[in-house]
């Protein structure tokens, strides 16, 4: 296991780096343990620059990332910058440039990191999609911002929570299907709830978007408590990082 994080399997072009964290390799104490990478969640912030520090030294990334202000909108900002220290995160649930060397991020502890990457390598883009994020259109919308067509992009879908682990209510349901944001396949009944498949529905989303090349980690954050954050299970945690740039 190693600290830090690893790097997505993907079909990226080769002017594309990525990496996803995980909890390991900071110093944040109980409940952040120990890589955490948000100041929203009650943390230390001392702890959460420091661990920021330390990725940023450890990737030796080209500038620190653009964090943002996420609020399961379907809102999407473009930076063209390299983010500066104590800049104010923007109101977002997506970002993308087409800039060499200005990093993005989303954070994420059960809802889907999702980057894409068109095949020329010439933009990228982070997605924090989540049911309400899903439901509100954020990847339609990222895409609808991004400056070619759906089908020059590859997709992959980072660690979140699982189909067997995520219990909705039957309004969730409800709103994911009259708003055609999903299938009722995406949905499977246990007792008065409803067991949602985040991943599937993003791939499915994609793909009806025209995005014809999605990976998918099929990695569980609720399932693996050593590696991963998890909202669901923990309640009061910290937040992994999904980091995307062109080189």
């Amino acid at each position: 296991m190693a600290p830090f994080g690893f790097v997505p399997d993907w079909l990226a072009p080769a002017t594309v780096r990525a990496w996803q964290t995980v909890r390991i390799g900071g110093v944040s104490r109980s409940p952040y343990d120990s890589l955490n990478m948000a100041l929203h969640v009650g943390d230390d912030p001392a702890a959460v620059q420091q661990n920021r520090t330390r990725l940023f030294e450890a990737l030796k990334l080209p500038s620190m990332p653009h964090f943002l202000d996420q609020q399961h909108t379907a809102r999407v900002a473009k930076f063209s910058h390299p983010a500066k220290m104590g800049e104010t995160p923007l109101l977002a649930d997506a970002a993308w440039t087409d800039v060499p060397g200005v990093v993005l991020a989303v954070m994420t502890a059960d809802c889907l990191p999702i980057l894409l990457a068109d095949e020329q390598g010439g933009c990228v883009a982070a997605i924090h999609a989540g049911w309400r994020g899903l439901e509100n259109g954020v990847i339609d919308n990222t895409l609808a911002a991004l400056p070619v067509r759906a089908q020059a992009l590859t997709a992959w879908i980072g660690p979140g929570i699982s189909h067997d682990h995520f219990e909705v209510g039957s309004e969730v349901r409800e709103a994911m299907l009259d708003g055609r944001r999903a299938l009722p396949v995406h949905f499977d009944a246990k007792g008065e709830k409803w067991l949602m498949d985040l991943p599937a529905i993003a791939t499915w989303q994609l793909n009806r978007l025209g995005v014809g090349r999605v990976a998918s980690s099929g990695l569980c954050t609720w399932s693996d408590p050593a590696r991963f954050y998890s909202y669901r299970r923990d309640g009061r945690t910290g937040r992994m990082a999904t980091l995307i740039w062109l080189y």
